[in-house]
């Protein structure tokens, strides 16, 4: 059984819509890890810490504070 022309066409666009508010979301996140991730560097470093310490040292901070905002 064939699709009609309009389903066919709805399909189009929902992949065209789909694809690019990927591409959106994909440039946001990207953008905002940037953000954090200067300024977890620039003000949440201690001497020595990696980003990514400072990060988990933060995460196991508010679990045992139970500060979980």
């Amino acid at each position: 059984m064939s699709k009609s022309k309009l389903v066919k066409a709805n399909e189009k666009i929902t992949e065209k819509v789909v694809g690019t508010y990927e591409k959106i979301e994909d440039t946001v996140v990207s953008s905002y890890t940037k953000i954090e991730d200067a300024f977890v560097d620039r003000y949440l470093t201690k001497d020595g810490e990696s980003i990514e310490e400072a990060k988990e040292r933060i995460k196991r901070i508010k679990r045992e504070t139970g500060n979980l905002k």
